[in-house]
């Protein structure tokens, strides 16, 4: 890729806006519940984009262009999965979490679980913490060596000197504005995402490659059908049901279920649903289309390319003028940074509130936990740099379940929280600890139905290990049972 003069000042520029923003929300950010949840004041545009571009990070313009490309139509299941999971999420999870969140008090997603039970003995907090900083250390990781990629490919630098610098970068307005920065930054970013994504496949049809994109007969025909692989062998149901699966995942991640309990009011969280959801639909089109149109414009114009998944960046660069380019370009970044940063965020909120102030110091101050948030910050970002800057299989290959891991961890035992008054403490734990440990045992094993997507069978032996366990032991006590009706009172008077 042309290290360009244009591309370079766009970069820049980029980057310099991002770190605006971060200053701005410093100077709103006053104590942990600013810290965490942005003081609870995010409208429906920011609510609804910052989920969606802290959930897809650079697999939005990578990952699944890159699938697309590769499995062609095929790639409908998963993106089909993602979008149902979307509108799922906020339907069913996003007013009761944020009134519960109230009624709880509780600014992590550990610390409700723990309160929404009454847990004295902090294991539910503890466990979910430790899940959360295992997961997201590995998942941020990830992050920064896409991002290094990115600068390395773009810029030509060396690629530790790319991931040192696409670390400072994202680091520093988390470090500063805390949630309301990376929620703004969000905003911007997932716009630019959804624009990036319209505008190059449409340009690429009705520009440059036109003529090239118009010829089918040089291309598998197996890659134009929703029903065979490409070797034009029908889809398995084990096959259909893991890409579809990927939408179960969205109920318990973490650096979205923040952006619930942020939202402003409860009716706000219903012009977020619709928005996020048609800000997903877009955007899952677009990706899809771009897969497609490089999937025929590299068969036709005999340009050839190592990886899948720069298509996004081959057809940039084959249609826009370098300005243009840069600006597209960034929507990569922009992808990446926005899932870093809320990553970094989440995983210090775990560390300051969730092991800090229950484990070290139970009376630490607002100002204190804000400041040992983003000394984790920074401790959590070190960690995470120096395994990008030895990427192994082992590191990434952590990433493909971590998805899977909260999904099945967190899940089940967040739905049946806020819908089931009968579960108790020990259901609780039960279904987050065998759903983690499902995730992790399932993915040792291969054959038959053990090639299906791990979120599956984690999600099903953790909602029955927390039915079983809470029938089999004492009803919850009558505090928790009073929370609970408050909690509903809540809700009726919210909505």
């Amino acid at each position: 890729m042309e290290n360009s003069f244009a591309i370079t000042t766009t970069f820049i520029a980029y980057l310099i806006l991002m770190m605006a923003i971060g200053v701005i929300a410093y100077q709103r950010t006053k104590n942990s519940t600013d810290y965490f949840l942005g003081g609870r004041s995010l409208g429906p545009w920011p609510a609804a984009l910052s989920a969606g571009a802290s959930d897809m990070s650079g697999w939005l313009l990578l990952g699944l262009p890159g699938y697309a490309y590769a499995a062609g139509i095929e790639a409908l299941w998963l993106a089909g999965g993602l979008l149902a999971g979307t509108w799922l999420n906020w339907l069913i999870c996003a007013k009761r979490l944020r009134t519960y969140s109230i009624t709880t008090d509780a600014l992590t997603l550990p610390e409700f679980l723990s309160r929404r039970f009454n847990d004295t003995s902090k294991l539910i907090q503890v466990i979910s913490a430790f899940f959360i900083l295992l997961f997201f250390l590995f998942y941020t990781s990830s992050g920064l060596v896409a991002g290094g990629k990115l600068f390395e490919t773009v810029f030509g630098l060396n690629y530790s000197t790319a991931v040192t610098i696409g670390t400072i970068c994202v680091v520093s307005y988390t470090l500063f504005g805390g949630f309301l920065a990376v929620s703004w930054t969000d905003l911007v970013q997932g716009l630019l995402m959804a624009a990036a994504l319209m505008i190059v496949p449409i340009a690429a049809m009705e520009g440059g490659l036109g003529q090239l994109s118009s010829d089918l007969s040089n291309i598998n025909p197996q890659l134009l059908t929703l029903w065979n692989d490409t070797k034009g062998e029908p889809l398995s149901a084990i096959a259909i049901i893991s890409l579809v699966a990927w939408g179960l995942g969205y109920f318990g991640q973490p650096h979205i279920l923040a952006r619930f309990k942020a939202a402003r009011s409860n009716k706000d969280l219903t012009t977020a649903r619709r928005i996020a959801v048609i800000w997903t639909a877009l955007s899952m089109v677009g990706a899809m289309l771009v897969g497609l149109v490089g999937l025929i414009y590299v068969t036709n114009s005999g340009v050839s390319i190592d990886d899948g998944e720069k298509i996004f960046m081959l057809l940039v660069n084959s249609i826009f003028h370098p300005v243009v380019a840069g600006i597209l370009l960034a929507a990569i970044l922009a992808a990446i940074m926005s899932t870093a940063d809320s990553q970094l965020l989440v995983s210090s909120s775990a560390l300051a509130e969730d092991f800090y102030k229950q484990l070290i110091k139970k009376d630490a101050s607002s100002e204190e936990i804000v400041m040992v948030g983003r000394i984790a910050v920074v401790a959590i970002s070190i960690v995470a740099l120096i395994l990008a800057l030895t990427p192994d299989s082992s590191v990434l290959g952590l990433v493909s379940y971590a998805w899977a891991g909260f999904g099945a961890a967190f899940g089940p035992a967040l739905i049946l929280s806020l819908y089931w008054p009968r579960m108790n403490r020990n259901g609780a734990l039960a279904g987050i600890v065998i759903g983690g440990v499902t995730i992790v045992v399932w993915k040792q094993l291969s054959g038959g139905w053990f090639d299906v997507y791990e979120i599956v069978p984690g999600i099903i032996l953790s909602t029955i290990a927390i039915v079983v366990v809470s029938l089999m032991t004492a009803e919850p006590e009558k505090s928790v049972k009073a929370q609970y009706e408050k909690f509903k009172k809540q809700l009726v008077e919210l909505d």
